[in-house]
């Protein structure tokens, strides 16, 4: 399927919002929240470049 950067972007702020989500239910307690972010923000570049 072609997608454009609007596409791309919109998944990658979806899966920030349920990265963060899951990691404030089931991680917070061991791995701080920052941690989260960082791989989120890997993730949302990876999905942008590589679409």
């Amino acid at each position: 399927m072609e997608t454009n950067l609007f596409d791309r972007v919109f998944i990658g702020v979806v899966l920030f919002v349920a990265i963060h989500l899951a990691w404030m239910r089931f991680i917070e307690m061991y791995v701080p929240l920052g941690v989260a972010t960082a791989l989120s923000i890997a993730i949302i570049l990876a999905i942008i470049r590589w679409g």
